[in-house]
């Protein structure tokens, strides 16, 4: 890796208080990179990230390749918070956005003394 590499990479995830990590369900290959980029982000990125696991293309369940089953494992063995959506139906994926924001606002309010 290129040192110009890593610090465009670091400027990239600095400030990022939130994560979306998607991979398409019926693709099993786009599953398999998402321990890749956890990495990166970890590596890269405030320890207090708030990070999802996103399955899209649920209306694609007859196409699918990566089992419900396996990303929620996954998702639980790395402490992420994990969904499913289809984009193009509109499954969920308020809900993924609303899950991400709830859970920075709690850490931004635990984080700044309250004024009273």
């Amino acid at each position: 890796m290129t040192s110009s590499y890593r610090a465009v990479t670091s400027a990239y995830y600095r400030g990022a208080v939130g994560a979306m990590l998607v991979y398409d369900i019926t693709k099993r290959q786009t599953f398999e990179h998402i321990p890749r980029w956890l990495e990166e982000l970890r590596a890269h990125a405030d320890k207090n990230i708030v990070i999802i696991l996103i399955g899209n293309k649920t209306d694609l369940e007859e196409q699918r390749a990566v089992p419900t089953e396996d990303a929620k494992e996954f998702a639980e063995k790395e402490g992420l918070f994990f969904l499913e959506t289809s984009a193009l139906e509109a499954t969920n994926v308020e809900t993924a956005f609303m899950t991400v924001l709830t859970e920075i606002f709690n850490i931004v309010n635990k984080k700044e003394p309250r004024c009273e």
